[in-house]
């Protein structure tokens, strides 16, 4: 519809006007006092004038408008609101694996005390109805426990994903038999793979996890889990031949049981000639799950990957190396990884020591890595941790879409 057109202006008052604005003496227009019905004519046209004017403005601005006030809107909304809910799940097996289960729920979270961790969810919460957006398997480091990365977890559920983070039998914080096992790099990764398949099997979590939306997070020992799954292949003979060459990666070597060149004698493990051959890691580790679409490896464990097998990962990878890691050398794990995984988007976090990664406990945690509750001094790992979430979580957003 067309706008109507302004009133035209009366003839009174155009005559008016041009007397006014004729010279006329020592008269200026200043001085000419307009009558009353002038001036009711004159506020009448400037209206109606702003009030097109207002309108045409109204026309070409209320699209983006009325897009951020329903933005705004949506955000506001406490529908849209998510927490996250707790389950145990535990895989059957020779080695049963336990498993914390993180999802969303509409149930507001609470902080909940297990023991050193205090995780904000609601145990047996319902699950929402909103479709899962994926899968996210969590990988611990070596001692480690299901609940070490639960400030992760939780954030993750909250943003709709289900996420799974178990704790490798025989390489958790009460039993960490499996260094010396000689199946170790192969192992841990098949112990993400048999959670990835029980949780694809069952009734209640697998028509609900989306196909081809599945990612893994891991840390320091869960690094090269991740990894392993996503491709890199691992030469366990390199574990020992490092060690025996340097002298600058002693966490690495003290937490594989491994000699040292700093150390007398170069003699291998006790454990692994005791382990039944078949059972033992052969020469070259390959154990992709091509089900795994994208990675999170922070700090992670990384000496005994071949070169070639980490060019030629193809998985999206999102890779954090800690600046002030004491435990891992850099240069020989995470810098190594950072090199040679074209894909990898890599950074380094200023200050931070190898458990940054870890939600903060509330008590010191002793390992045989040292205090995993310690920070390196000037360095806030719970301020950290706002970071770390947003930059997992728009990472796996981006690549499970």
């Amino acid at each position: 519809m067309r706008s109507p057109s302004p009133r035209r202006i009366s003839r009174r008052t155009a005559a008016f006007r041009r007397r006014a604005l004729e010279p006329a003496g020592c008269a200026t227009y200043s001085a000419v006092k307009p009558p009353l019905w002038v001036a009711f004519d004159e506020r009448r046209t400037v209206t109606l004038i702003l009030f097109l004017a207002l309108r045409s403005a109204w026309r070409t601005a209320r699209a983006p408008l009325l897009a951020a006030f329903v933005a705004l809107l949506a955000w506001a909304t406490p529908a849209s609101a998510q927490y996250a809910g707790l389950r145990t799940l535990v895989v059957p097996g020779a080695e049963p694996v336990t498993v914390a289960l993180f999802y969303p729920t509409p149930v507001v979270a609470r902080t909940q005390p297990m023991g050193p961790w205090r995780p904000v969810v609601t145990p047996g919460a319902p699950v929402a109805a909103v479709p899962l957006k994926g899968l996210i398997l969590i990988s611990h480091g070596t001692g480690g426990h299901e609940l070490g990365h639960h400030n992760l977890a939780t954030r993750l559920a909250a943003d709709g994903y289900l996420v799974a983070a178990l704790r490798h039998p025989g390489d958790n914080w009460e039993d960490r038999s499996m260094i010396t096992s000689g199946r170790y790099f192969s192992e841990r990764p098949r112990q993400v793979s048999r959670v990835l398949d029980a949780l694809l099997a069952s009734p209640e979590w697998g028509p609900r996890i989306p196909a081809g939306r599945i990612g893994a997070v891991g840390h320091s020992a869960g690094g090269y889990t991740v990894l392993a799954l996503a491709g890199a292949q691992a030469e366990p003979a390199r574990a020992a031949q490092h060690c025996r060459s340097v002298s600058d990666d002693p966490g690495f070597c003290s937490l594989g049981k491994l000699p040292s060149r700093s150390q007398s004698g170069q003699a291998a493990p006790a454990a692994a000639a005791q382990v039944p051959a078949a059972s033992q890691d052969g020469p070259l580790v390959s154990v992709a799950d091509p089900r795994i679409r994208a990675v999170v490896a922070m700090a992670p464990m990384a000496v005994v990957f071949t070169q070639g097998s980490l060019k030629a990962i193809s998985v999206p990878v999102r890779l954090m190396v800690a600046e002030r890691d004491a435990v891992l050398t850099s240069k020989y794990h995470g810098a190594y990884v950072a090199a040679n995984v074209p894909v990898a988007q890599a950074s380094t976090v200023p200050g931070a020591g190898h458990f940054a990664f870890m939600a903060q406990s509330v008590w010191p945690l002793a390992s045989e890595a040292g205090d995993a509750a310690a920070n390196p001094e000037g360095f806030d790992r719970v301020a950290y941790h706002a970071t770390l979430e947003n930059e997992v979580t728009e990472f796996l957003d981006r690549q499970l879409r």
